[in-house]
């Protein structure tokens, strides 16, 4: 009976031992934790921390609901049948209070992506080329935005609903067809030689009216040069004509100009020596300037 006794404890450490750590479920930050029964999922979730007492029968799937990013490369058809390659990336993340929901539509977080996000992208994408005209239009702002800002929309509508959140859709590049993109590079090269073009042109237009100024400038101070000079041989005209007017009028005044030389002469050190003709009526020399003949 003793021996009975003794065993009973022993019993009920084993299993201690082996159901008590199932007695309690820590669950990951960031993640959510999903319990089943016999198959059965419950329907409310486990969030982050430990969680105590729990049922050691449960089995367990544990989500990650923290932000991941999802890149996809899918070849866009436009209107013109071209084949147009465009990188994406969707920003996501499961929604915990529906991990119940995934785990039973389709089993883990991984399984969802590629049943739910990637065919939804792959088929928004390619319904949005088909209202693009032109393989290069997908280089334009405005298409860029609007299939961004559709393509985020179309998934937030559908994959909220299958326990994923789609908080944004980047473009992260886009891949034209490479004979369009030859095509695309030769324009520009031609579209930068006319504008290099124009700019040579403007230059030169700049220079030209540079020069056209410079030379207008030239002519004006020509012309004003030559208005004075003009003035200045009037003045000079009209002060000979008259000292020729006074000396005609006055030959006395060239006799004195003519004694304010002979002063001048014979200050010189090399003034010569006269000899003057007494019997002249005008025996001083240059005095008989200015006299009638």
């Amino acid at each position: 009976m003793n021996k009975g006794l003794g065993v009973v404890p022993i019993v009920i450490i084993v299993v201690l031992v082996l159901v008590g750590p199932r007695l309690f479920k820590v669950v990951p930050a960031g993640h959510v934790g999903v319990a089943t029964l016999f198959g059965k999922v419950k329907e409310k979730p486990f969030t982050e921390g430990m969680h105590i007492p729990v049922n050691p029968l449960y089995g367990w799937a544990i989500f990650d609901a923290r932000q991941k990013t999802h890149k996809e490369t899918v070849s866009v058809p436009s209107q013109d049948q071209l084949q147009t390659s465009i990188e994406l990336s969707v920003q996501f993340r499961i929604i915990g209070d529906q991990a119940p929901r995934i785990l039973r539509d389709t089993g883990s977080a991984e399984r969802a992506i590629v049943v739910h996000l990637i065919p939804t992208l792959r088929s928004l994408v390619r319904e949005q080329g088909k209202s693009i005209k032109r393989a290069e239009d997908f280089f334009l702002e405005k298409t860029q935005e609007t299939l961004q800002d559709s393509l985020e929309s179309g998934l937030k509508n559908y994959l909220g609903e299958k326990g994923i959140e789609v908080q944004e859709v980047l473009l992260r590049d886009i891949t034209l067809p490479p004979f369009i993109t030859k095509a695309i590079e030769s324009k520009k090269e031609r579209e930068q030689a006319v504008e290099r073009q124009k700019a040579e042109l403007e230059r030169f237009r700049t220079e030209q009216d540079q020069k056209i100024a410079s030379a207008e400038a030239e002519l004006k101070a020509a012309e004003k040069s030559a208005e004075m000079k003009k003035v200045l041989a009037e003045a000079q005209a009209f002060e000979i004509k008259a000292i020729n007017d006074a000396i005609s009028d006055n030959p006395t005044y060239l006799q004195l100009q003519a004694l304010e030389a002979l002063k001048s002469i014979s200050k010189d050190p090399a003034s010569k020596i006269y000899f003057l003709n007494a019997d002249s009526p005008s025996p001083l020399p240059l005095m008989h300037i200015g006299e009638q003949k």
